[in-house]
């Protein structure tokens, strides 16, 4: 099953960037809420080589968690400037640095209470210890180096996926208009 694990792996996030692209009818916002991924999984290794704990099942399922909660958080950032973006007439730069300020605090919470759930895991003795702990340091550690990292790339990926979007759509306008022509006639 570990031979087949990265074709699974790849399948989720094909399945996860199908269901946001459908939720958001938008190519790409989900890549700006998929491009929070890598950090909780680079915080999940760093965070295990550091305690010098192996990246073993249990860790993986630990990051498999961590896709959930890390995922979330982009959501709620996108979803309130996309809102805001459409309903209020809010420029994107604007948009997001709203959503920043109205969703951190919910972030944060989020995020702290699955981390100091973890913090058990990490610590804990006895019987089936070393099962969990890869559990715990996996999610402590991905969650908080996904928080530091998402709340600055998460808005920045946002911006630069909606002038893109925005250039392709004034080229694509540009490509559809017939361009003027002189109704008088050429000497």
């Amino acid at each position: 099953s570990l031979r087949d694990q990265p074709v699974l792996i790849l399948a989720a996030l094909l399945t996860l960037y199908i269901l946001l692209g459908i939720l958001y009818e938008s190519y790409l916002h989900p890549l700006t809420i998929l491009s929070t991924l890598p950090s909780a999984g680079v915080g999940a290794l760093l965070a295990l080589l550091a305690l010098g704990d192996e990246f073993n099942l249990v860790a993986f399922i630990g990051v498999i968690l961590l896709v959930g909660i890390v995922k979330k958080n982009a959501i709620m950032m996108i979803d309130v400037a996309l809102v805001l973006g459409r309903e209020q007439g809010m420029a994107a730069r604007e948009a997001i640095a709203e959503a920043g300020r109205r969703r951190f605090r919910p972030i944060l919470m989020t995020t702290l209470a699955a981390m100091l759930g973890a913090v058990p895991l990490m610590i804990g003795m006895g019987e089936g210890a070393e099962l969990r702990r890869p559990l715990g340091i996996s999610i402590f550690g991905g969650l908080l180096v996904s928080q530091v990292l998402t709340l600055y790339t998460t808005p920045i990926l946002f911006l630069y996926l909606e002038r893109a979007r925005s250039r392709v759509l004034a080229w694509h306008q540009r490509l559809r208009t017939p361009p003027d022509r002189d109704p008088s006639p050429c000497p």
